[in-house]
């Protein structure tokens, strides 16, 4: 197939592009290397897909239209893999207009190619952060998700939306994939693990909110490629058995709509995720304990059940695994202990 892959720069679409390329397929990426953070991890990203002559790489914003279009004209992708954003939760406090922009226009740019170029499947990225000030646990799709604790959860709960109307308007199947904290070797500089990671080999003091009672389904990078890569092929239908007295919305009766949770299934103590990192640094971490955050949810679970049946996704990684992956990436990325 040829797939276009935006975000082929961040560090999901990274190694999403990586699988399908190792899978034989042609990918054309689209990143806007933005500088929310270090462009040089990025590019370095990208370099490990440069070598593989499957691969067609391309710098701009998804907000430009024409070069979006002319992409479709050019290389006439099959499907398409939506994982650009403007991500995090405490950014979009500050940086609001940054979320409108990369999250409901970009995304309505993706749309329109979608509809004016007979484009087969969208599976794009939602996250665990609609879920909002739920706390019935685990999270299931079919769970009310109209509380959202942040812009952010909004923009994706937005995209969710705006994916099923243009589904229905334009009769293209959508996936929507609800993201759990994802962590490994590549990850983002804003995240825990590279935080968290920083600060303790410069022995500076790692700020923990909640004093520590936050728990996150942290979900190891090779088990999310392969649940993206898996949805691919399963397009979703128009569900027959769907009541509109009674709707439900991760399926739908007049779209051909899926959306599904894509995590690990087992929430982790954010102390406990300190404690594995600190033994695999061989380092404690000096701790600074602050309130719960603006925006933050206390804890994220992930009932996966759904997207099991469709797929057969099942994680692999336990956290202990997925842990020593990371630093040993780390260790060797940024040369330290060499």
């Amino acid at each position: 197939m040829k797939i276009l892959v935006t975000g082929s720069a961040g560090f999901i679409g990274n190694h999403v592009a990586l699988k399908l390329l190792n899978q034989g397929h042609e990918v054309i990426g689209v990143d806007n290397l933005s500088d929310y953070y270090r462009v040089s991890l990025k590019s370095d990203r990208v370099k490990r897909l440069l070598s593989n002559n499957n691969y067609k790489d391309y710098t701009f914003d998804l907000n430009d239209q024409s070069k979006l279009d002319q992409i479709f004209k050019t290389h006439h992708p099959n499907k398409i893999i939506h994982l650009a954003a403007q991500a995090g939760v405490r950014h979009s406090i500050n940086a609001p207009r940054d979320y409108i922009d990369s999250n409901l226009s970009g995304f309505l740019n993706i749309l329109e190619v979608c509809r004016n170029f007979d484009i087969e499947h969208l599976v794009y990225a939602s996250t665990s952060s609609v879920y909002g000030a739920n706390t019935k646990m685990p999270f299931y799709e079919k769970d009310n998700t109209n509380h959202p604790k942040s812009l952010y959860a909004a923009t994706k709960k937005a995209n969710e939306l705006m994916a099923h109307s243009y589904s229905h308007l334009f009769n293209f199947p959508v996936t929507g994939l609800r993201f759990f904290t994802v962590y490994g070797p590549w990850g983002r500089p804003d995240m825990a693990p590279m935080l968290f990671a920083n600060a303790i080999i410069q022995n500076k003091p790692i700020q923990i909110y909640n004093n520590g009672n936050m728990k996150r389904d942290f979900t190891y990078i090779d088990d999310i490629v392969e649940g993206v890569v898996s949805c691919l092929n399963k397009e979703p239908s128009i569900n027959l058995d769907w009541d509109s007295n009674q709707p439900e919305s991760t399926t739908s009766g007049i779209a051909a709509s899926r959306i599904y949770n894509i995590g690990n299934g087992v929430p982790i103590e954010l102390n406990k995720f300190i404690k594995i990192l600190e033994n695999e640094l061989g380092k404690k971490a000096i701790k600074y304990y602050l309130p719960l955050q603006p925006g933050d949810m206390q804890e994220t679970w992930a009932n996966i059940g759904e997207l099991g049946q469709s797929t057969g996704y099942m994680p692999k990684t336990s956290i202990e695994e997925g842990i020593k992956n990371f630093v040993a990436w780390y260790q060797e990325y940024f040369k330290i202990g060499i």
